[in-house]
């Protein structure tokens, strides 16, 4: 009597899974889709928490900029400074002797500086007041004020650095801005990578655990089917085989799953009691994207178009302070009043002018080479940093251009895994009820059970690469695709970290 055998749906392999891992201590379980991954992964990881560090860091030094460029306010003052020693004194007649000091000094001094943004120079406002109290011989007070003065310290030939700051500093803080958004996606795709994994290694085990349901009942007709003689001692043998592999693979992926589920878990901080059961996402329904328009938002939004303009700036400023050292010449005028008397009052009465000026030059004559040596050098960078940059757009682009053609043509693969898809695990389930009535061999079941299987985890490996793809899209043009509008990010709350 032939033993019928009773075909196992994933629907129960995946319920008799759930019950397996919930008495082997999982508290809980958990359906996560790829969407709420990515914002788990964009909100909680300790990459996205890097990228936030680094755009903090580069904000902080962006405001250090903006700082040097507003008026800087400082005191400075001596309170109190005591003397009592001896000086020594030269005679008119050339001979020297020591002279008792004993006083008592206070000084104070407010300074406004700002920097010339045109020139380069800095510009300085000073107010000072010095108090000095002789306490031995013949003693007394004395003040010098000095109200206020104006002082001007300009390099005439030096390079600007004012004016190169301007130009750097601005583009080095979009260029992190928009790295921080690079990077939001970057860490999209780890999520994507560890939800996949997670979800192929729980289709294993599901397809696993089916196979060796169907194996043991297939082992069990086979045994009745070899008594009867309907079928060799080989295929009998054969059906054994494929059972001792079904268990071997069932372990295999139940290690496999566990591995995945503990980095999907730690990347998330998610805690170890939940069980995380990812749902299979669909394709998503994208349209194709054109490489104009994508190679069009990539070089308006990609920080790479930041970078290489800052470090264009970087290899010109470099020139530019080269050629400012083959000479120095440096201007400082002081204009403003002072007034000296014994009593405070009289020190702001009797004011007198007070001016300055000083021309500072500092010419080689000889240096063997070595000024001209450094702008050469500095010429010679620019010009090797031109022609990375030429290579580093060059090579973007044909990267760009690969990667907009594997999206368009994964739409197609991913229609074709699908297909065939369904048309494995139909042709699986034929072959085994035809194995049942005797009219199929146990090799060609087996071979139709491996097509079941890698039909399905082909699926999943080209659903992976649509998402994988369609991210890193997103990555390199920061474009929302769907939206149709750029990414964007609220910065002040990532600033603020709270």
């Amino acid at each position: 009597m032939t033993r019928k055998l009773t075909y196992v749906s994933p629907r129960i392999v995946v319920l008799f899974l759930a019950g397996l891992l919930a008495t082997a201590g999982v508290y809980g379980e958990r359906p996560i889709t790829l969407a709420e991954t990515i914002a788990l992964a964009r909100e909680r990881s300790v990459d996205a928490e890097v990228a936030a560090n680094s755009l903090r860091s580069a904000y902080w030094e962006y405001r250090t900029y903006r700082a040097k460029l507003l008026p800087e306010v400082t005191f400075s003052g001596t309170i109190p400074s005591y003397n009592k020693r001896y000086n020594p004194w030269q005679n008119s007649d050339g001979s020297y002797t020591f002279l008792r000091d004993d006083n008592l000094q206070l000084q104070g001094s407010l300074n406004v500086e700002q920097r010339v943004w045109l020139t380069g120079g800095t510009l300085s406002l000073t107010s000072s007041l010095d108090f000095i109290r002789q306490l031995s011989g013949e003693t007394g007070n004395l003040y010098m004020s000095v109200p206020v003065a104006l002082k001007l310290n300009q390099p005439l030939f030096g390079v600007n650095d004012v004016k190169w700051d301007r130009r750097i500093e601005p583009v080095r803080y979009r260029e992190a801005k928009a790295t921080y958004i690079m990077a939001t996606e970057e860490v999209a795709l780890t999520a994507i990578r560890y939800f996949f994994t997670l979800l192929t290694a729980r289709e294993t085990l599901a397809n696993a655990a089916q196979n060796v349901a169907n194996a043991e009942k297939m082992y069990d007709a086979a045994k009745v089917q070899r008594e009867m003689g309907r079928i060799s001692g080989n295929d009998l043998l054969q059906i054994e085989l494929n059972l001792i592999t079904s268990r071997s693979e069932y372990m295999e992926g139940e290690s496999e799953v566990k591995s995945a589920m503990f980095q999907l878990r730690s990347f998330l901080d998610l805690p170890e009691t939940e069980e995380l059961v990812p749902v299979t996402p669909d394709n998503g329904g994208a349209a194709a994207v054109e490489y104009d328009r994508a190679l069009e938002l990539a070089l308006a939004n990609n920080p790479l178009a930041l970078n290489i303009r800052r470090r264009q700036l970087e290899a010109d400023y470099e020139v530019a302070k080269a050629k400012g050292e083959l000479r120095q010449v440096n201007l400082f005028a002081q204009v403003g009043f002072t007034g000296t008397d014994s009593n405070l009052s009289g020190t702001y009465r009797n004011l007198r002018d007070n001016q300055v000026i000083e021309v500072g030059v500092s010419i080689p004559i000889l240096d063997w080479g070595k000024r001209k040596g450094n702008v050469e050098t500095a010429r010679s960078r620019r010009m090797l940093t031109e022609s990375t940059l030429r290579k580093e757009r060059s090579d973007f682009c044909q990267n760009l251009f690969v990667l907009v053609e594997r999206f368009n043509n994964q739409q197609s693969q991913l229609g074709m895994a699908l297909r065939a898809d369904e048309i494995a695990t139909k042709r699986y389930d034929s072959s085994v009820e035809t194995f049942i009535i005797g009219r199929l061999s146990a090799l060609d079941l087996n071979n139709s059970q491996e097509n079941k299987d890698s039909a399905k985890l082909k699926y999943l490996n080209e659903l992976y690469l649509y998402w994988y793809y369609y991210y890193q899209l997103r990555s390199l043009t920061l474009w929302d695709f769907e939206a149709g509008m750029p990414l964007e990010a609220d910065f002040r709350h990532v600033i603020s970290g709270k």
